[in-house]
Formats: C-alpha cells, structure tokens, sequence
C-alpha cells in the first residue's frame, strides 16, 4: 500500500547546514535563462506574422501563458519552498505516484529540450570559427560546454546565479546597442507588409516555446534565501524582464525598416550588422553563444535537483543524494544528467520539439491540478504569496494556459509534420512512469 501524501522524505529550505545560496537578484537573473535565455528564436515568428502582429504576439502571450503560470509557481513556492519544487507540490497535493510522474515528464521532456543548447552554441561559435562546426569536431565543442556547465554546477548554486547575471548583461549588451543606434538613427520608411501573414493564434503557439519553463526554478528553493518572499518578486520580474528583452528589439529592427520577409534563423546577426556594422553583428554571435551556456547552465542546477530527492524518497540509488562538503552541491546528480545530456548531442532536435511540447505540458497539468487539490486538502497552509480569487481563481488560472497548451501542440505537429509519430511516442513516454513507478517501489522495498 502507498504511503500518505507526504510522508516521504522531503528536504524542505532551512532544515540542513548549507552555505548561503541564491539572493533574489541571481533567482531572477537563473529563471531568466531558464525561460528565454534572450531574443534569439524570435526570428521564425517575425519571418511568419511580420512586425505587427508580432508586437501583440509578445504582449498578449505573457498575458495569457506566462503570468499565470508565474502566479501558480508564485504560491506554491512560498507555501512549499523544498528542493525539488514542483515535485514536492504534485506529491503532496496528488500523492507520491503522481508526484513520481511529475519527476519522469519532467526528467524526460529535459532530453528533448537539453540537447539544442550546445548545439545552438557550436552553431553561434562556427560563425566566428568555422571549422569548429563539422564533424566530430562539431560534438567535442558541444560535449567540452556540457563539461564546462557541469563544473560550474559543482560550484553551488550561489555561484550559477551570480554567473546568471553577469551572462545576462553579456547576452543583453548587444541588443541594447542596437536599440540604442536604430533610437538615435531616423526611423526608415516601413518595410512592406508580409503577403499573407500567419493567424494570431498560430504566431502564440510559436511564442510560448520562447516564454516556457517558469516552473523550473522552484527545484532549487532549498538554495534560495527567503524563498516565500523571493519566489513571487522573481516570477513577475521576470516575466516583465522577458517580456522587454523580446518586444524592445523587435521594435529596433521594425524601426531600422528591415523586411519582415527576409527573417529567419540567425538573422538577428544580419539585423545588427545593417543597423551599426559588422562589429555589432560578432557581438550578436557572441551573445548567442553566451544565451546558449547561460539557459544550458541554468537548467543542469534545476534539472539535477530532481534524482536527489527522488533518491531521499528512495525511488533512486542513494548515492543520488551525495552532496560536496563546502558548496552542497549534488555532485553524483549534475555528473550523470551532462553525462546523459552528452550522449543526446546528435538528436535532430527540431523533430523533437512536439515531443518537448507534449511532455511539459502533462507535468505543468499536473502542478496546477496540485495548487488547487492543496487548496482544498490544505486550507490552513501558510502561503505568502496566493493567486488572487480564492479557490475560482486557483482553478482559473490554469485553464487558460492549459487550453493554449493543447492547441499548440496540435499546431505544433501541422508545422512539423510527422503528428501521429510524435504523438505515439510522447503518448509511450508518458505511459512509461506508471512503470517505472512500480519499479521504484520494488527497488524502494527490496533497499529497506
């Protein structure tokens, strides 16, 4: 018979001896990464819907996707603020099998999404070094800026937010300029308008790709200085911060008059090179590279919280659990998700996104069914921060996001064609956790 929800072992902030971790400034600076990582894969949306409707795409997106699932991870951080976020709440809202689920879709959505990043940076750094972009070659760059993170992450959480901020300026630098000189420059005549220029919905389905992902800081709240207070400021900073970093460059190249037409992968660089030179457009490279190692960097200190607690839950070796003794950092976890991220290197990942897509989906369903079981379960569990609206609102908050979620995978699978493939294997995925579920209680029993 399964335990009650919540009685497995749980690591919530404050209970153990650890070195001073995150601060509110590098908590927004990691869920920046971890959601953006900056303007770059906007250029497919501006390329389809043109200039216009991709100005109400970016204002109307945080509006119905991102601040919502904000206000969700808001609440849920401060009333549960435990390493492992969103896999203590789904547990102790909906029970240790559910809670089990969240942690496999979100492990296995993470091998989907962990493999653009290097290469995303190896694509950037073979503009500037092209021989570095074939081959093996190609793999090696990739597998040597995993080991680079996974180092990084040994050095404690406190030490990947800082370096979150100091990469988010490096990323931000080069848009600001091209802010600065389209500002300065007279505004050219307005470029023409796109022929047929694709549907508001379809251009939203594309933009929430670029706004996914704020529940991801909550796995390290263990880390976090007064997390019921930082958790909430940081969501909506960041979503606010998000919001800018994409709006305001797009309104510096509509400005600057360049083609809507033209627009298409990499062509962030070809926009800064006609708005201030060819300098301007390395530094753009630069910071592709920069927005690939910061959101990858990111992502490995939240992904890896996630084998310890399942391990302090004994669904996973113990060993899982093995933290350094000056930074507290989990050494056995961050060695073994870059060592699985590495061998996923030479995945086509654009074939992959559905199955990206489908996977979050299901575990951000299951965390907002959590905020309102907790609700009902749990009335008098002190929450900081609340969705406003009571208990209507706490189920209104996510139905929005979650009906835009099922759409756009729908559409996501037009556009990348093979639907009933990557519907039968997301599908397969996610029936795989019930399972491994059973496994891991087996393993559980036969370890006690």
């Amino acid at each position: 018979m399964e335990a009650p929800a919540g009685a497995l072992a749980s690591t919530p902030a404050g209970t153990r001896r650890k070195p001073r971790g995150l601060t509110l400034v590098p908590l927004i600076a990691a869920t920046y990464f971890m959601v953006s990582g900056g303007p770059y894969g906007l250029e497919e949306l501006i390329g389809d819907a043109g200039y216009q409707k991709t100005f109400v795409i970016l204002l109307l997106t945080p509006l119905l996707w991102s601040l919502p699932t904000a206000l969700m991870v808001g609440e849920l951080s401060s009333a549960l603020p435990a390493t492992g976020g969103y896999y203590v709440w789904v547990r102790r809202g909906l029970g240790p099998f559910w809670g089990f689920q969240e942690a496999w879709l979100s492990l296995a959505a993470s091998i989907f999404d962990m493999a653009i990043y290097p290469t995303l940076f190896v694509t950037y750094l073979s503009q500037l070094l092209p021989a570095l972009g074939d081959g093996w070659t190609r793999w090696g760059v990739g597998a040597a800026m995993i080991a680079v993170c996974a180092l990084w992450n040994l050095g404690g959480a406190r030490r990947v937010g800082g370096g979150s901020v100091l990469l988010a300026v490096i990323l931000l630098a080069p848009f600001a300029l091209m802010i600065f000189f389209s500002a300065v420059h007279t505004a050219a005549p307005a470029p023409p308008a796109l022929p047929a220029e694709a549907g508001l919905f379809a251009g939203i389905s594309v933009a929430m790709w670029n706004f996914m992902g704020w529940d991801n800081a909550s796995t390290v709240a263990g880390e976090v200085e007064r997390p019921q207070r930082a958790y909430p400021v940081a969501m909506i900073v960041a979503v606010i911060l998000v919001t800018a970093t994409y709006v305001a460059p797009v309104w510096a190249v509509r400005r600057a008059g360049l083609d809507p037409a033209t627009w298409s992968a990499g062509t962030w660089v070809a926009a800064a090179d006609a708005i201030a030179g060819n300098w301007l457009g390395t530094l753009v490279v630069i910071g592709g590279m920069v927005g690939a190692i910061g959101t990858f960097n990111a992502l490995v200190m939240s992904y890896a919280q996630v084998p310890v607690v399942l391990a302090e839950d004994g669904f996973l070796p113990r060993a899982f659990t093995r933290r350094t003794a000056k930074t507290h950092s989990p050494w056995v976890a961050i060695l073994v998700c870059a060592a699985a991220y590495a061998l996923c290197l030479g995945f086509g990942f654009s074939r992959l996104v559905l199955l990206d897509v489908l996977l979050y989906g299901l575990s951000l369903a299951l965390e907002f069914i959590a905020l309102v079981m907790l609700r009902i379960r749990e009335p008098g569990l002190a929450r900081p921060f609340r969705v406003p609206g009571g208990l209507p609102g706490a189920i209104l908050v996510g139905v929005l996001p979650m009906a835009l979620l099922v759409a756009a995978s729908f559409t996501a699978a037009e556009v990348l064609g093979d639907r009933t493939l990557a519907l039968l294997v997301g599908a397969s995925l996610a029936l795989i956790g019930p399972l491994l579920y059973w496994a891991a209680v087996r393993y559980r029993r036969f370890a006690l």
